[in-house]
């Protein structure tokens, strides 16, 4: 490793894996927004790869090279305290957190962020935005607020925001995101917990460290970061598992932290940095007959899957929804909140093989997408958040159908 001081101001980490057509520019801008926005500090950027064997440690190695030498230059944009750690290879996206939380506490370092290697739109202000919270303004952790289009993130929209808000009291609207700040104090924090001894999905590690932060007590906040264009890989087209992958780790952490949501009501607002802007509103038509479809071929092969999971009222309002015209379809709130909470109950009494429990939830969630479609088609971004804020609100306020459940 390079020579580095025993206390560094700034660390910015990037786990990749197969990242080449993206890491480049990733690190520049991240280079560039050290620069214009924390001149004075001394900072470090670390690569922890899962594996690539795209090119991307070459890469790496690469600007490595030409960010030493520009070092050396007087008229380099680069200052002596702004230098590349060599490349350190780990197993997958879990290690390369370890590694990541590792080094900040061997650095000492003020402030660290994370940030996704695989997106396109990333910019100098998301160093601005990430770190200034946990620097200037003493936060432990720092989640991203994005420019989303209506219907991107309907997992988080239906599931993960409304239910980590209502187990834990904080309105963090993207508890799984993939950039994220956080303090050298939560950083040890982190590393003291067992999780890096069990499995856990690389969606489930950044909704641990989310929810970590906010049922722990620690001062969280979110920072906008306008719109992320991400290059996709071909594992995040299997939609089946990742729905288990990210709602079996929200449900698993409901067994960490249960003596922190059993008695937590209500919601608050999470303090937020930078100038939002509304949802991408367009008039583009997204069909929801496949959806429906999907439903309805639900409600035929995983009825006695269903019956297992979920109550009697429950099956009995789930059937009559199969009668309903594609085009004039609904699924209520109330209904779709207690499909969850049967569904996290099932999971903690261990009812069903997890992962078999977990992929059965996917007719469902389709069937909830295309409702929220159909409801929002012609809506303002005014109207399509109110609609997501009272499926949270119903959340809240159903919380006790799973406290008076849960065994």
């Amino acid at each position: 490793m390079a020579e580095v001081s025993q206390h560094v101001d700034l660390l910015i980490a990037i786990p990749t894996y197969n990242s080449v057509t993206t890491i480049e520019p990733v690190t520049r801008a991240m280079i560039t927004g050290l620069t214009k926005y924390f001149p004075e500090a001394s900072a470090v950027m670390l690569n922890a790869d899962c594996g690539s064997h795209d090119g991307t440690t070459e890469t790496w190695e690469r600007l490595l090279k030409e960010v030493s030498a520009q070092k050396v230059t007087a008229e380099s944009a680069v200052s002596p305290e702004k230098m590349l750690l060599p490349l350190q290879a780990v197993a997958d996206k879990r290690a390369a957190y370890k590694l990541i939380l590792e080094r900040a506490q061997e650095l000492n370092v003020t402030a660290c962020a994370i940030v996704d290697p695989d997106v396109r739109s990333i910019t100098p202000e998301w160093v601005e935005a990430l770190l200034t919270p946990i620097a200037k303004h003493g936060y432990d952790y720092v989640a991203p607020l994005y420019r989303r289009h209506k219907y991107e993130g309907t997992i988080t929209n239906s599931i993960l925001y409304p239910l980590t808000r209502a187990l834990y009291g904080k309105r963090i609207r993207q508890p799984v995101g993939g950039d994220f700040g956080f303090s050298a104090k939560l950083a040890t924090h982190y590393l003291a917990k067992n999780v890096w001894k069990e499995p856990l999905s690389p969606h489930g590690i950044d909704l641990w460290m989310t929810t970590t932060a906010a049922a722990e007590g620690h001062r969280v906040c979110q920072a906008y970061l306008g719109r992320k264009d991400q290059v996709a890989k071909a594992h995040e087209a299997d939609l089946p598992a990742m729905l288990a992958a990210v709602v079996g780790a929200a449900f698993a952490l409901m067994e960490e932290h249960q003596a922190s949501w059993w008695q937590t009501a209500g919601s608050e607002d999470v303090p937020t940095f930078g100038a939002q802007s509304e949802l991408d509103i367009d008039a583009s038509y997204v069909q929801v007959e496949r959806m429906v479809k999907a439903l309805r071929q639900g409600l035929r092969d995983l009825l006695l899957v269903w019956e297992i999971i979920l109550s009697q009222e429950v099956m009995a309002e789930l059937l009559q929804l199969g009668w309903q015209d594609p085009e004039e379809f609904t699924f209520p709130h109330e209904l779709w909140v207690r499909v969850i909470y049967d569904f996290a109950l099932a999971y903690h009494d261990k009812v069903l093989h997890r992962d078999h429990l977990l992929k059965s939830l996917v007719p469902l969630y389709l069937g909830k997408t295309a409702s929220f479609i159909l409801e929002t088609r012609t809506s303002t971004a005014p109207l399509v958040m109110e609609n997501i804020e009272g499926l949270c609100r119903q959340f809240e306020r159903m919380k006790s159908y799973l406290r008076e459940r849960w065994r």
